[in-house]
């Protein structure tokens, strides 16, 4: 009488339509079966039995109640897995769900604090983009004026070469190395010397605007990529479960092998950025040398072109004096001649006026020459007209004398006034180059706004 009592308690716990309670402990295998279907071999089977017609095959009935009750273990046990792993199931879907949830989030939140990296370098290299291009426009400007100072050079050169071309076309003795010479010597090394000085400094900023232009196409290089960086990582950031342009990518779980590591990656922008800040600093420094060296260039010109100018106003007025001077001497000297010319017409005179007497004395003495015997005496007359004729002739002698002395003296007189008035002639000459040619002409020398390149 057990088993139907046992079985029938087996199907009112297999019968049941409602759930049963989730259990509080975990779930665990089922025990080891501690039965098995009885075989057709009890005393009562027909198992090997020589028994005829169709009981040959058919079971007993606690074969048949055996059976069943294991189909109803075994729907229970298999059910009873089932709703394990259906609990399974949805808890390792609600982990997985809330697992991938978290993931994306941490990958979202990644993402965006990946935007905030590549939008903080991509201010920073725009930022020093706008710096160098600012930075080489003013150099830019600073080598205009470099080639405007060289340019503005070459006029005080030229007249400086042509004040000392022009000077050598002095005659002598005005030719000579003066201290205007000197200073229009070193007027011309000076020059020269700034041209060389100009030409070296804009060499440099020629280089240094290339370098700058160099380091911007970097950053620019480097911007670029961070702008198509952060535009795929804002659109990545974008995406979500209930997007529409997402699909399946598998083969993209995976590192590159030329993909860089975040110390690299901010190393190279750093770099890119440091080197850039180098040159732009560098960049700043030079224009500020250049406007230190247009500065000093403009007055060390205009420096010396005061002194040359001083030296040029201080000789034209010592030529000025000398030439005064001279020709002081030369009106005295004319002077002179005329009263000398007077003078040689006077002992002229006089010499002609001792013809007369001399011809009386001569005449007596030659007519009392005629006297007869006794009275041919050497009477105190003859005594007298002898010596007056000696007088005479010395004073002729004496008055021919100082003729030849005073016409002597008119022709070295003669000569003092060519050589005066030659040396008039090349005073006037020498400031006639000096103040018309060399000072009119300096007066094209160009202005200190001009020398530094303003202009």
């Amino acid at each position: 009488m057990k088993k139907p009592i046992i079985c029938a308690a087996l199907m009112g716990a297999v019968l049941l339509t409602r759930e049963p309670a989730p259990q509080a402990v975990p779930v665990r295998g089922l025990p080891a079966k501690l039965h098995e279907v009885a075989l057709n071999t009890g005393p009562d089977s027909s198992c090997g039995l020589a028994t005829a017609g169709f009981r040959t095959a058919k079971y007993l009935p606690e074969e048949w109640h055996q059976r069943h009750y294991a189909q109803y273990h075994d729907a229970f046990a298999d059910r009873d897995g089932s709703e394990r792993c259906r609990r399974q199931a949805r808890s390792l879907a609600a982990a997985t769900a809330a697992l991938a949830q978290r993931t994306q989030e941490e990958a979202t939140a990644l993402v965006g604090q990946r935007l905030q990296d590549l939008h903080f370098w991509k201010s920073e290299l725009q930022k020093e983009i706008q710096d160098l291009a600012a930075e080489t426009e003013l150099l830019a400007a600073q080598k205009v004026r470099l080639e405007r100072a060289l340019d503005a050079t070459e006029v005080p050169y030229s007249i400086a070469t042509d004040n000392l071309q022009c000077r050598e076309r002095r005659q002598p003795p005005d030719l000579v190395r003066d201290q205007v010479e000197v200073e229009l010597l070193k007027e011309a090394e000076l020059i020269r010397n700034i041209q060389e000085l100009l030409k070296r400094t804009l060499m440099q900023a020629v280089n240094q605007m290339q370098l700058n232009r160099d380091h911007k196409q970097i950053c620019e290089m480097d911007w670029s990529d961070k702008v198509e960086t952060y535009n795929i990582d804002e659109k990545c950031g974008r995406y979500n479960n209930e997007s529409t342009n997402i699909q399946f990518h598998p083969g993209s779980a995976k590192f590159e092998e030329s993909a860089s590591t975040p110390e690299t990656w901010a190393k190279f922008s750093h770099d890119n950025i440091y080197r850039a800040e180098r040159e732009r600093l560098a960049s700043v420094n030079l224009r500020s040398l250049i406007d230190n060296i247009l500065h000093d260039v403009a007055e060390d010109l205009r420096m010396q072109c005061a002194l040359v100018d001083e030296a040029f106003a201080k000789r034209c007025e010592e030529m000025e004096d000398a030439k005064h001077k001279l020709e002081h001497h030369l009106k005295k000297t004319l002077t002179e001649i005329g009263d000398q010319e007077s003078n040689i017409a006077s002992l002229k005179q006089a010499i002609k006026d001792k013809e007369a007497p001399m011809k009386v004395a001569q005449t007596r003495l030659y007519d009392r020459s005629f006297r007869p015997n006794v009275d041919l005496c050497r009477d105190a007359a003859q005594f007298r007209l002898i010596s007056e004729v000696e007088e005479l002739t010395e004073s002729i002698e004496s008055l021919k004398k100082k003729l030849q002395e005073s016409e002597q003296s008119l022709r070295n007189l003669e000569d003092t006034r060519m050589n005066l008035e030659k040396e008039i002639a090349v005073k006037a000459n020498s400031i006639f180059i000096d103040r018309q040619k060399c000072m009119a002409h300096r007066t094209r020398y160009p202005g200190v706004l001009k020398l530094a390149g303003y202009q």
